[in-house]
């Protein structure tokens, strides 16, 4: 009998037969959808017109939980790579696939998908439920304003370029504690600590690190001293392909 030969669709169909199927899938984009939504509602039903956050962006508002969200989807990133280590099906999955970096661009494009489509209808969603709660106030908006739906689609774009780096970073590692450690201390926590410091040129930089890349992104209206959109995407793109870029050198070069 002669043996099915492997092809990109195949690779694909069976990454995405084993991301559906797993129950971390399902309970991690349920928990980042209600996070985002929750968030969303509570800032709306707790908003009054001249508040603190009246000079906040319309659509960074009513998405504030997107930040909270958006590290489920990245653990999601990181199980769906460091996770099959951590079971030792990996050695299954690269013996049928011997030349190992097409189930690494598999994995990168069934999470791509899935992340993005969920992120862009919660996100749509939590803006309109939201909205339902500011109609009378200064943060009313509609969708059809300017830069709201790009703001919107950005913001999703940002969650799931995230993810894809928390995916990358589960490759490179294989470790699940080790990946979410690196995650949340390289790409949540350094920026941070970077933008305390004296120096004028690291703020210059700053702006182009991950999270604050992906903020430009789900704003309908310019943040100040930020990078702009036309920039950030770009950047936040480069990360994404240098974190995939290294496991997919590493998946060559050392065993199982």
């Amino acid at each position: 009998m002669t043996t099915p030969a492997i092809t990109p669709a195949r690779v694909l169909r069976s990454e995405w037969h084993k991301l559906r199927t797993v129950r971390s899938t399902w309970i991690t984009v349920l928990t980042s959808a209600a996070l985002l939504l929750g968030v969303g509602i509570l800032m709306g039903a707790t908003y009054t017109s001249g508040g603190g956050d009246s000079d906040v962006d319309t659509v960074v508002l009513t998405l504030y939980g997107s930040q909270l969200g958006g590290i489920a989807l990245a653990v999601l990133g990181i199980l769906v790579t460091a996770g099959e280590y951590a079971t030792g099906m990996i050695r299954a999955t690269l013996t049928a696939v011997p030349s190992r970096v097409p189930v690494l661009w598999a994995k990168a494009a069934v999470y791509t998908v899935t992340v993005f489509t969920t992120s862009l209808l919660t996100a749509l969603l939590t803006f309109l439920t939201a909205q339902v709660f500011l109609s009378d106030t200064d943060q009313a908006a509609s969708l059809t304003d300017d830069g709201v739906l790009t703001a919107i689609a950005g913001n999703a774009a940002g969650v799931t370029l995230l993810g894809l780096i928390a995916l990358g970073l589960g490759a490179a590692l294989r470790s699940v504690p080790g990946a979410i450690g690196a995650f949340v201390g390289g790409v949540l926590i350094v920026p941070e600590i970077l933008g305390t410091l004296p120096y004028e040129v690291m703020d210059t930089v700053v702006r182009y690190f991950p999270t604050q890349a992906a903020g430009v992104l789900g704003s309908a209206t310019p943040l100040p001293g930020a990078a702009s959109p036309g920039a950030a995407f770009p950047a936040l793109v480069l990360w994404a392909a240098a974190a995939l870029a290294v496991p997919a050198l590493l998946l060559k070069r050392r065993d199982v």
